[in-house]
């Protein structure tokens, strides 16, 4: 299998609030989009927006998944943008979930919610660069 992944699908309860919420952070919806699910690019790979019940039938478990088991997270370039996208997702309709704060090991983190409860981390982290486009860099 190659150590990549393509897309990540969130389970929401309303695609078209879903994705409204995201439009207004400043994504841009895919017009490979449609009312049934909302695809946006984010850096090398994509991320769907997808009712609940249809991901259940689609991978075959017999409850709709939950958020909360994995949390997303943004890197940005600055303690600066933690706060600007922090008070964004909130002004947008997300619900904050820690403010942000300096780690003990060097990070500057907080997280929200988005209206469907899908944690969010948003974090500057000066060990772990960025490239130009915003890829985060791993060491070897």
């Amino acid at each position: 299998m190659h150590q990549r992944v393509s897309l990540i699908t969130l389970g929401v309860v309303d695609v078209a609030k879903a994705r409204a919420f995201y439009e207004m952070l400043g994504w841009k919806a895919s017009s490979a989009s449609m009312d049934e699910i909302a695809f946006f690019q984010v850096g090398s790979l994509g991320l769907a927006l997808y009712p609940k019940e249809h991901v259940a039938v689609d991978i075959a478990i017999p409850e709709p998944p939950s958020p909360g088991g994995t949390t997303l997270a943004c890197n940005v370039e600055s303690e600066e943008l933690v706060d600007r996208f922090l008070e964004e997702a909130v002004a947008a309709g997300g619900r904050l979930l820690v403010a942000a704060r300096k780690m003990p090991w060097g990070g500057y983190v907080g997280s929200f919610a988005d209206p469907d409860g899908h944690p969010w981390e948003i974090a500057h982290v000066p060990s772990l660069p960025l490239s130009e486009n915003g890829a985060l860099m791993l060491p070897d």
